[in-house]
């Protein structure tokens, strides 16, 4: 459990300089074609779920898949945003 606590600190610290050096105009680009990768996330996550019977971990379960699918709608959401900016006005119209 020490171990599974210090990868996930790990992983947290890691995010975190990873993103805030990532310039804002690659940004969105990168987050929507991690989009699939995310859903991999949500899968893991209703596996992570289901797997025993233990309140604790049916709880971290469950608060995963909340946060992937979160993840995976918010990173679908930007992405329709962004591309909506590229579209013409005459495309918006219809």
């Amino acid at each position: 459990m020490i171990l599974l606590l210090f990868i996930f600190i790990l992983a947290i610290f890691l995010g975190f300089e990873l993103i805030s050096k990532v310039p804002s105009q690659l940004h969105t680009p990168l987050m929507s074609g991690s989009n699939a990768i995310s859903g991999i996330t949500i899968v893991g996550a209703l596996i992570a779920a289901g797997s025993e019977n233990d309140t604790v971990t049916i709880v971290l379960g469950t608060l995963a898949v909340v946060s992937a699918t979160i993840n995976v709608v918010g990173g679908y959401l930007v992405t329709d945003r962004m591309l909506a900016m590229f579209k013409k006005k005459e495309d918006l119209k219809k």
